[in-house]
């Protein structure tokens, strides 16, 4: 059953990070952490049509995005840890999560700074001919940062394969979508002669619907789509964030419309045994254990690793004639 796939993909990313954010807090974390909690539904919705060979860039919030496209649970808790086994080997923490071998091209604690690099990945799959497609995220705060603007532009002018995903959940930090832009982003999306869909960002049938209708063109090779998420960050913008610029209230109204407890009501609804969905928590449960058990078993860098991957690596057998 498809939604009962998503709801697990959903339940392991809330729980991962529920348990992140006690691990920050009891100082067992360094650094900052930026959670996804009440957009779960994003990640997976969209990232259901992640392919071998497809690419991925993502954000400052960008736990949810990697453990959707299969980036493993015990390596991403280790990385957080700043352990020698994590996906960085300790050195990038939740900000950076980086897996090359998911296709997954960092998160980036710069805001849009994702946007040229799934551009660049878009251009190296067109010019080598390879099939596949990028999917980039973004928040909305990006959409005033010129860097974006750019990548559109040329995006649509060498219809790059690439799916961009805006996670609109309101606030940039702690600004206001509405103090902060002078337009909409159909607006700007439909300026550069991109197809631009908006969807419900709770609702994760109707996300994998959304992306799914968006990527037959892109995969097609027609050139880029633009989906826009309407969701909501049920935390602050950070661990410990005071949250000044929003009400209590506010945060309880959005909570009603939780994406894993809609998901849950409608398999319990549809007649999938509530025991059933309790044994796929309690198998998500256990995993979760494993993997902050690795993630504290596993040995810190070394000093020397420090100066370590700091330039790029000579490359041989350069593809091109007389490189």
């Amino acid at each position: 059953m498809v939604l009962l796939d998503l709801y697990r993909r959903m339940y392991r990313i809330r729980r991962f990070e529920e348990r992140v954010e006690r691990l920050f807090l009891a100082g067992k974390i360094p650094g900052f952490v930026h959670l996804s909690i009440g957009q779960e539904a994003v990640a997976v919705g969209v990232l259901a049509h992640y392919r071998p060979g497809d690419y991925l860039t993502s954000t400052h919030r960008g736990h949810g995005h990697a453990l959707a496209a299969g980036v493993d649970p015990g390596a991403m808790m280790a990385e957080l840890f700043g352990r020698a086994t994590g996906v960085c080997r300790g050195k990038g923490g939740s900000m950076h999560l980086f897996d090359p071998d998911r296709g997954m091209l960092g998160a980036n604690g710069v805001v849009a700074g994702g946007i040229p690099i799934a551009v660049g990945a878009g251009l190296g799959l067109r010019v080598l001919g390879k099939e596949g497609a990028v999917f980039a995220f973004f928040g909305d705060g990006a959409l005033g940062r010129g860097v974006l603007h750019e990548g559109l532009n040329l995006a649509a002018l060498w219809r790059l394969p690439i799916l961009f995903v805006l996670e609109n959940n309101g606030y940039a930090s702690t600004t206001g979508f509405a103090e902060s832009h002078a337009f909409k982003a159909e607006q700007l999306v439909r300026a550069y002669g991109i197809p631009y869909l908006g969807a419900d960002g709770q609702e994760v049938e109707g996300v994998l619907e959304a992306a799914g209708r968006l990527l037959e063109g892109v995969r097609k090779g027609t050139g880029p789509a633009f989906l826009e998420l309407h969701t909501y960050r049920f935390r602050g913008h950070y661990v410990g964030d005071p949250e000044r610029y929003r009400s209590r209230e506010e945060v309880e109204q959005a909570r009603k419309r939780d994406p894993l407890a809609l998901a849950r009501s409608r398999l319990l609804a549809s007649g999938v045994p509530e025991e059933r969905l309790k044994a796929l928590e309690a198998e998500e449960e256990a995993l979760l254990e494993e993997a902050v058990a690795f993630a504290e078993a596993s040995p810190w860098p070394e000093p020397e690793e420090a100066l370590q991957d700091l330039f790029a690596e000579a490359v041989k057998d350069y593809p091109w004639e007389g490189g």
